[in-house]
């Protein structure tokens, strides 16, 4: 009976599997983290303090590349997924498989949140969501940035956490370097997020992935807060969609000039631990 519903529902095609891939990796990632920015702010800081949001994002990235990593690779974030496209890594087609994916499951968390934590946010609110003011809530659901920090600062805190997110991927998955044991990258993974957030996380909130900020923020616009989520810090909603992309790309850069071009190829590696071992003998 399950073999046949199995054999029924099964999908051949290898990019809508990596879609639903990222849409449930994605959707993980999000449900976690928004849930713990929820569970702070309307909490009144009783239920959870800014560390359990980083370690709830931390936590989700682990599970999130868990669950699709074995399918697409876990991406999770359109940045990377732009990245990996612009290094020749994906085509055009999985390029939209992915974005999609990643799109869906983030909007389907932020919904998700949205219900769980209805009635402790008409509790809050009084029904009136709004993006500005002492009883803001949208923020539960994307970034914004702090009002002490200028425009530029802003741009320039997510351009720099980007940077640093890709030199930690590049470093946990380089096999010719140093790379993370089989089967740990995505704790690690989970670890450098928390500490980006630890470290990088005042000044914007550390959006850092554009499928974790644009998703959640046409949804605030649609469930209530309205178009003000995209006015809000002079219209700061594009920036953590492209800071994370130019930060990703540039990331990828830096890490080719100082590490990966340089590299010896495999053979060479190979030829010269044979020699030490024939040396040692």
């Amino acid at each position: 009976m399950f073999e046949k519903i199995q054999k029924a529902l099964a999908i051949r095609s290898s990019i809508m599997r990596e879609l639903l891939a990222e849409t449930l990796g994605t959707f993980i990632l999000m449900v976690f983290g928004l849930s713990s920015v929820a569970q702070v702010v309307l909490g009144k800081g009783n239920t959870g303090h800014y560390l359990s949001i980083n370690m709830a994002f931390g936590i989700g990235v682990t599970l999130g590349i868990h669950a699709s990593g074995g399918v697409s690779g876990g991406h999770l974030n359109a940045a990377i997924t732009i990245m990996e496209y612009v290094l020749g890594k994906l085509n055009w087609k999985k390029l939209t498989a992915y974005l999609i994916g990643q799109f869906l499951g983030s909007f389907m968390a932020a919904a998700t949140v949205f219900g769980l934590y209805y009635d402790a946010l008409y509790d809050y609110t009084k029904g009136n969501f709004t993006v500005t003011g002492p009883t803001a809530t949208a923020l539960i659901f994307s970034t914004y940035p702090a009002p002490n920090v200028s425009w530029l600062g802003a741009f320039f805190t997510e351009f720099m956490a980007t940077i640093m997110l890709v030199l930690g991927i590049q470093v946990i998955h380089d096999d010719k370097n140093n790379a993370a044991l089989k089967g740990t990258q995505p704790l690690v993974c989970g670890i450098l997020v928390l500490g980006i957030g630890l470290g990088m996380g005042m000044n914007t909130g550390y959006a850092i992935n554009p499928s974790r900020d644009l998703p959640p923020r046409i949804f605030t616009a649609i469930a209530g807060w309205g178009t003000e989520v995209f006015t809000a810090g002079h219209h700061w909603w594009w920036v953590p969609v492209i800071a994370p992309v130019m930060g990703s790309l540039t990331g990828a850069l830096i890490y080719k000039l100082f590490i990966e071009f340089h590299n010896q190829p495999d053979e060479k590696i190979e030829n010269k631990k044979e020699q030490r071992g024939v040396e040692t003998s």
